[in-house]
């Protein structure tokens, strides 16, 4: 279930020699650049989807972006989820990765996508609102507060 290239990018399956590119992403969590990519490579063995690298049609790379699932107060949910390179920031390549990936979603059945974002990551709102996705609720998520952002699809 790999997104379909967009008109400036495209998509491929996070390998371990990515390792360098996933590292200068701004991922958080405790499972560091390498316990992302096997996280990741779990994901697409298990489900069929997970994030994908995002690179430009010359193969620069962007960032990741794809589906995982996600717990939110007991329940599985398909999350979109989205990581751009510092650099590469407010070009709107998170707004045409995560275009691709919903309609993805959409294309394999997902009935019900989400975004979980922080309260003070604005530019993922502002993302997942242009991809359709609407706040329904707030919860605590690792940690911390977040925002619930979803759509039927």
């Amino acid at each position: 279930m790999i997104p379909q290239p967009t008109e400036r990018l495209r998509f491929r399956e996070m390998q371990e020699s990515d390792l360098t590119d996933i590292a200068t992403l701004e991922i958080g969590g405790s499972r560091g650049p390498r316990g992302w990519i096997e996280w990741t490579r779990a994901s697409y063995a298990k489900h069929g989807f997970g994030l994908w690298v995002v690179e430009t049609h010359s193969g620069e790379f962007v960032g990741d972006c794809g589906l995982t699932l996600q717990e939110v107060e007991g329940e599985w949910m398909v999350e979109a989820g989205w990581h751009v390179r510092t650099p590469l920031r407010r070009l709107g390549y998170a707004a045409e990765a995560a275009r691709s990936v919903r309609d993805a979603a959409r294309a394999g059945n997902v009935e019900h996508l989400i975004a979980i974002i922080r309260p003070d990551n604005v530019a993922s709102q502002g993302v997942a609102s242009k991809i359709g996705l609407r706040l329904e609720r707030e919860i605590h998520k690792n940690g911390g507060p977040a925002l619930v952002f979803g759509a039927d699809l």
